[in-house]
């Protein structure tokens, strides 16, 4: 196994584009990375440790400058610890909120699921189903929602007026 690593063995590796490590590099979230004698750079294994950090910060939402206020604190050193602890319990508490907020969209989804399964007829049915049922919404009254406009929770259409279309000075209707 290589000591260093391509960028692009570093950007397959961690799962950022080659342009994403430039743009890194360049705005200061990767500590300089070492160059061999021709220039070319090469990433060690602790590099492909700090961008998995950063992959896992940037996968659960964390912004570019919250990004950079963490890589800073990081480079001071050890008298950051506790700012960079209170930076990383405050964006958990943002990913719990989100997660919590996707199992309720998760939940809907399945009713709505559910109310098609019960609404298909049985020959035209999929038999496609959510594999699980991760946390519990409360019903919000979308049980009997109209799928659209002018269509009521029975499936049946409701005769609407034809769209009229305004008629200019000298045209016909």
């Amino acid at each position: 196994m290589s000591d260093t690593y391509s960028p692009a063995e570093a950007a397959e590796r961690s799962g950022f584009s080659l342009d994403t490590l430039r743009y890194y590099e360049r705005i200061g979230l990767l500590p300089p990375i070492t160059r061999t004698s021709t220039g070319h750079r090469r990433f060690s294994e602790r590099d492909l440790e700090w961008l998995g950090m950063l992959r896992c910060l940037r996968d659960t939402g964390m912004t570019i400058a919250q990004l950079r206020c963490y890589a800073e604190q990081a480079r001071a050193g050890e008298g950051t610890i506790p700012d960079r602890l209170a930076l990383l319990v405050e964006h958990a508490a943002r990913v719990e909120g989100h997660i919590a907020r996707l199992r309720e969209q998760q939940e809907r989804l399945r009713r709505k699921i559910d109310w098609y399964s019960a609404m298909a007829p049985a020959a035209t049915a999929p038999s496609v189903r959510p594999t699980a049922s991760v946390g519990t919404a409360t019903g919000n009254g979308d049980e009997h929602e109209h799928e659209a406009p002018g269509q009521p929770a029975s499936g049946a259409p409701v005769r609407t007026s034809p769209r009229r279309t305004p008629v200019r000075a000298g045209e016909r209707g």
